[in-house]
């Protein structure tokens, strides 16, 4: 293999000299390799949130790309002084904001092995062990949830693995779609139900899927219900629907909201869409980890009237991004919608019926060996283990929720079902003033740079999340926010004293 044109006096010691050379692969890799580990040992030491303006790093880059290759020493030095500060770091044992994004040796080691393979698995014959080890480690983990039957292989659906929660509305809401155009239906009179707590992928998905946005529901949730969706609420605007000569095609339930992580009244839910042959989606994208362990499982009781379910392991459960889990009870309804099948992509393989073509669940058309991944983390740790470390981030949650309750300061805003804790100061002002107040104490944390957490407007009210979570993080780490927070608020609130109960 030739190497890289260099001029005769540039010193290329350090540097590439081949597109892929194995020795050089493996000098360069375990450079890498402690580089990364040294940021996994210090990365408590860096701000959580990245303290840079807009418009850094070109500024400290050069305009052009270099003509000649630099060394990789040369190439880390910029990734810490250049790079580094202009992260925000989700690994982090003080990070808490959104939802975790929850790495772990094992994930990093399958995609070590993805990333070298390189396959590029569209079909079964383009790599049939990338196929089929999807295949053997979706059903795996729907034994795991105890999805009905019908979502295994086995029993006529089955698992796919998507890049995002995004991905696997918008391929499940095409299915919809197609099946009601089907039947003859016009795209004109097709509804999509979802509630206020939603997540926005769903509208885009509905955009995209060509859904008339007169035709998007956005139901209202109460703080009664604790901003849970529910059939009373549904089947008004189901019935007002049907009177407008309108068709209801599809309804996403979510199991943990990002606001709030509220639970959706599923098994009623479930009954009022099968009544009204709505495609139910059940979207768990943060909680649907924890309903590995028994005594969470009955969050996604009514799963077994819907349609089709997923959850994203790259949040909860110890897979780095990208991995969503999606099933479905009829693969065939997303093949017809999003299959191709040109003529120099067919095959024996294909022809003869036996075999999964991913290629055709799903919107691209490459697909990455994200399964590796995910059997790496179910056999290098095993499913005991896997409930241990859910149920650990559990107990940090409910010991930083029992500090907040201790302070009567402050509130607990919603019920805490899993990890996350929504909460606020009572400033004692109107509610302009009180969500106002804890804009700013958020705001004052977080640019300190210890914990970062992130904010939610909930029936009205500001309030501050805290996801416990992270694969670093320890209840030490929780209690020394606890006290992170409480100083903000001493300092912007000199005059509310401390009111521990």
């Amino acid at each position: 293999m030739g190497s890289l044109h260099t001029d005769d006096i540039f010193d290329t010691t350090g540097c590439l000299q081949h597109p892929l050379d194995a020795e050089e692969f493996r000098l360069h890799a375990h450079k890498l390799v402690d580089f990364i580990a040294d940021y996994y040992k210090n990365v408590a030491k860096y701000p959580v949130r990245s303290q840079v303006e807009p418009g850094y790093l070109r500024k400290l880059l050069p305009e052009t790309a270099p003509n000649q290759p630099e060394s990789i020493e040369n190439i880390l030095s910029d990734v810490r002084s250049c790079i580094i500060p202009g992260l925000t770091h989700w690994m982090s044992p003080n990070y808490y904001a959104y939802f975790p994004s929850s790495g772990s040796t094992a994930a990093f080691l399958g995609e070590m092995l993805s990333t070298g393979f390189n396959v590029v698995g569209f079909n079964w014959m383009s790599s049939p062990a990338a196929t089929e080890l999807e295949s053997v480690v979706m059903d795996w983990l729907a034994k795991l949830l105890c999805l009905p039957s019908e979502f295994l292989f086995s029993g006529g659906g089955g698992g796919v693995l998507q890049g995002t929660t995004c991905e696997a509305i918008l391929c499940t809401l095409a299915a919809a779609r197609d099946r009601a155009l089907s039947r003859g239906c016009d795209i004109s009179q097709l509804v999509v139900y979802g509630s206020d707590q939603t997540h926005c992928a769903l509208q885009k998905a509905a955009q995209i899927a060509g859904i008339p946005y007169s035709n998007f529901r956005t139901i209202k949730t109460t703080v009664a219900d604790a901003f849970a969706l529910t059939a009373n609420s549904l089947r008004i605007a189901i019935d007002s629907d049907l009177s407008a000569g309108l068709i209801p095609l599809y309804l996403c339930a979510t199991i943990g909201t990002t606001s709030s992580t509220a639970v959706d009244r599923l098994p009623e839910l479930a009954q009022l869409t099968s009544q009204h042959n709505i495609w139910l989606h059940v979207d768990a994208a943060y909680a649907g980890a924890a309903c590995i362990c028994p005594e969470f499982r009955h969050f996604i009781d009514g799963v077994e009237l819907a349609d089709s379910f997923s959850f994203n392991a790259h949040k909860w459960f110890f897979n780095n991004l990208d991995c969503c889990c999606l099933w479905v009870k009829s693969p065939t309804a997303l093949i017809k919608s999003l299959s191709t099948n040109p003529e120099y992509l067919k095959n024996k393989a294909t022809e003869s019926k036996q075999v999964v073509d991913y290629k055709d669940w799903q919107i691209a058309l490459s697909r990455r060996f994200r399964s590796l991944k995910m059997w790496m983390v179910l056999r290098g740790y095993g499913t005991a283990n896997l409930r241990q470390f859910l149920r650990g981030h559990v107990r940090m949650a409910k010991v930083f929720e029992g500090l907040v309750r201790l302070d009567r300061r402050f509130e607990v805003v919603v019920p805490r079902y899993f990890s996350t804790v929504c909460f606020r100061v009572q400033a004692g002002g109107d509610e302009a003033e009180e969500n106002e107040m804890n804009r700013r104490i958020l705001e004052s944390v977080n640019a300190e740079g210890k914990i970062y957490m992130t904010h939610a407007v909930i029936g009205g009210v500001y309030v501050m999340r805290f996801a416990a979570g992270g694969t670093l993080t320890e209840e030490r780490h929780v209690r020394e926010a606890w006290v992170v927070i409480k100083e903000h608020v001493e300092k912007l609130m000199p005059n509310v004293k401390v009111m521990d109960g």
